[in-house]
């Protein structure tokens, strides 16, 4: 009788010792290539000019090539920033009803 009992526990203890499965999530950064375009590199002013410009056409050439440059330098920080943006995944989905549509 008592080999019985034991075998009915082992049976029973076996039935319990079932593997516990857990799910976790884990969330990990994956690269993504950008496809923002690099904006093509404007021509200088100073890569112009003659050999023999006077000082006023250099000068002249030399300012708006600074100012030339500056648009090409807000270019590439534009590019830069939609390329180093953080990557959302999942949009935001906008509120429905009148309240969403109307102006603020």
């Amino acid at each position: 009788m008592r080999i019985v009992i034991i075998g009915l526990l082992v049976l029973l203890a076996g039935c319990e010792t079932a593997p516990r499965v857990e799910i976790q999530r884990v969330n990990m950064a994956v690269p993504v290539a950008c496809q923002e375009k690099e904006p093509e590199r404007p021509v200088m002013p100073t890569e112009a000019l003659r050999p023999g410009a006077t000082v006023d056409q250099f000068t002249q050439a030399a300012q708006a090539e600074i100012e030339r440059r500056e648009g090409y330098e807000v270019q590439l920080v534009a590019a830069l920033a939609i390329c180093t943006r953080p990557v959302d995944p999942a949009p935001a989905k906008a509120p429905l009803g009148l309240r969403a549509a109307w102006p603020k």
